[in-house]
């Protein structure tokens, strides 16, 4: 079957999160938490290590953070409700993805699954512009279902119109997105990261995002 479909993860695919993070931190360090912190760079660095690549969430972390840097000034639930507003005004795509959407949008369905919560990955995708050019945008908690689950790329295709076979699927994790679309019956592509810089399991490797469209060119060939 030839590829038709072309599915995305959100969070150091499309969006560098790491970036983004980067840029939000130093928001929140050099305004409003400025008079409780000695050291913002320290603050930054704790954030980064306690939130675990996103894999914990904010309010766990804002919690510890406030207790070793002694910050009287705010409370958890504030904080966590700026980063949830405020997160999406800085987010910024990853190298190469406006030229490899402008690429596909038209020639593909695109679509989107990102686990995480609702409905904040859905305004940090919105802030990356993409939405237009985009036929399914699915967030796990959501759904109630999450990658590596098969049911969630599934449901992906389905929302596409396509059979699984007709789908590539393209992100970071080599256990949520490689391992996950693969079981479920989807062409993959591995984005190479700091924390996941290799995947042998995946069909093809795209490092540079703008090469995308010529890598899933290479796998329709193989199709």
């Amino acid at each position: 079957m030839p590829l038709r479909a072309v599915i995305f993860d959100l969070d150091q695919t499309l969006l560098d999160r790491t970036a983004s993070l980067g840029a939000f931190l130093k928001w929140q360090t050099d305004g409003m938490l400025k008079p409780d912190l000695e050291s913002p760079p320290e603050f930054i660095s704790r954030f980064v290590e306690l939130d675990n690549n996103g894999r914990v969430w904010k309010d766990v972390v804002y919690q510890r953070l406030i207790e070793e840097f002694a910050i009287n000034g705010w409370k958890t639930e504030e904080l966590l409700a700026v980063y949830e507003s405020c997160f999406c005004a800085f987010s910024v795509p990853r190298i190469g993805v406006d030229q490899a959407i402008g690429e596909l949008a038209g020639s593909y369905f695109l679509g989107l699954i990102s686990n995480g919560k609702s409905p904040f990955q859905e305004r940090n995708f919105r802030a990356l512009g993409y939405s237009s050019s985009f036929d399914s945008i699915i967030v796990s908690e959501a759904v109630g279902l999450r990658k590596p689950d098969p049911e969630i790329f599934h449901l992906g295709c389905s929302e596409l119109n396509v059979d699984p076979k007709e789908a590539v699927f393209v992100g970071d994790s080599p256990v949520a997105d490689i391992s996950g679309a693969r079981e479920a019956g989807l062409a993959t592509i591995f984005v190479p990261t700091e924390l996941n810089p290799s995947c042998e399991e995946a069909d093809e490797t795209c490092e540079d995002m703008s090469y995308l469209p010529a890598a899933i060119a290479k796998l329709g060939e193989l199709q």
